[in-house]
């Protein structure tokens, strides 16, 4: 996990940690931006620098930076704010915005369907084994053509490319129920953001597999996630439960992993390592894979990369609480970690863990978040 006890060079100062709010839609007093700048608090502690809050894109400050971006940056935008490197941010940074979206994981129907500026086929054919069955399209037409093939074997799955936590997710079993939704979509939103076609699951277990870096600190987890219920009792994200070892993905090869984890984790290394060579000039010091396994219509068993983050997320909390639980002590090669999400009062907060938001969320309502970490070497 860490690279050299040796002080880092004089060309790396302690650096000032500001959280990027640059979703820019987002409330700044909501839970999730709050959420967000307490775990960017936490990496300004296990880099040795100072946190500075909420980042200005029209003041940059003088020194050494180190942003959390709320969302994955572009090349361009990154090298507009002389972000360079994993050093230089918790997240990533890609070459087109697409692919920050969960339109990378499938091919088009077509060869020459249409697609945005820098779509790479030979991507898609690098992590056929990693995802499960589907397309991305960016038009009416194409959806049906997709949508007509995948519906010969059972229910479909459509996905809004930009959708957090199932948001902006429809099944449909038949051509009827598929035409309506995409009247819905509409044709402008088709051709701007584009729209997978997946197969539909049941009975699903969604596996987190991830990596990060932070300074010298470099660890990999795997592990699941959970669902609550909010105000409404709809069923969202409740939080995540991971197992941290130091080292990269490589680390966790040699764990004893169950059948299912370990396919889990070698399909997200697979998505992981496609994505860095086949998209030029793309980095990331924090990257998290949502792996789903569960059963078709067929009955057949699939699993597959759902989506990619490369960005600060719902686990995050949890990543950094195992890093700092690793920092802490040298002796520790594993670490329990998890984040948890309840809505409405009342929520227990364990002893010893990391509070990261408690409030009442214009939107959702009162929210409690927190995170907590134990070692085990026999996690």
């Amino acid at each position: 996990m860490t690279a050299s006890n040796s002080p880092r060079p004089e060309r790396n100062p302690r650096p000032q940690v500001l959280f990027y709010r640059s979703d820019r839609d987002t409330s700044p007093a909501g839970h999730d931006s709050c959420t967000k700048a307490r775990v960017a608090e936490g990496l300004a502690g296990l880099l040795g620098g100072e946190f500075g809050g909420e980042f200005d894109e029209k003041c940059l400050p003088r020194g050494r930076l180190y942003l959390v971006p709320s969302e994955t940056l572009t090349l361009a935008h990154a090298h507009r704010l002389g972000l360079r490197s994993v050093d230089d941010l918790f997240g990533g940074v890609v070459p087109f915005p697409f692919v920050a979206s969960k339109v990378i994981s499938h091919p088009l129907p077509e060869r020459h369907s249409p697609a945005p500026a820098g779509w790479s086929t030979r991507f898609t054919e690098k992590v056929q084994d990693a995802v499960l069955p589907g397309y991305s399209v960016f038009s009416a037409a194409d959806a049906r053509l997709a949508g007509g093939r995948l519906l010969e074997e059972g229910a479909v799955r459509l996905k809004d490319p930009g959708g957090v936590g199932g948001a902006g997710q429809w099944v449909v079993g038949n051509g009827t129920e598929l035409e309506g939704r995409l009247k819905e979509i509409g044709t402008d939103a088709l051709w701007r953001r584009g729209l997978v076609l997946e197969r539909n699951l049941r009975q699903v277990v969604t596996h987190s597999v991830g990596q990060v870096q932070v300074g010298e600190f470099l660890a990999a987890y795997h592990g699941i996630q959970c669902t609550t219920r909010n105000h409404c009792g709809a069923e969202v994200y409740g939080g995540s439960e991971i197992i941290v070892s130091r080292g990269g993905f490589d680390s966790m090869i040699g764990m004893q992993l169950g059948s299912t984890v370990r396919l889990a984790v070698e399909q997200a290394m697979a998505y992981h390592r496609a994505a860095l060579s086949t998209f030029g000039g793309m980095f990331v010091s924090r990257c998290n894979y949502d792996v789903a396994q569960g059963i078709d219509d067929s009955g057949a068993q699939r699993s597959g990369v759902l989506e990619q983050s490369w960005r600060i997320g719902g686990a995050s909390g949890a990543e950094v609480a195992a890093l700092r639980a690793l920092a802490a002590d040298p002796s520790l090669q594993v670490v329990r970690a998890c984040t948890c999400e309840r809505y409405g009062g009342n929520t227990p907060v364990p002893t010893g863990a990391w509070l990261l938001y408690d409030g009442v969320d214009d939107r959702v309502g009162r929210i409690t978040k927190y995170a907590l970490a134990s070692g085990h070497d026999d996690a």
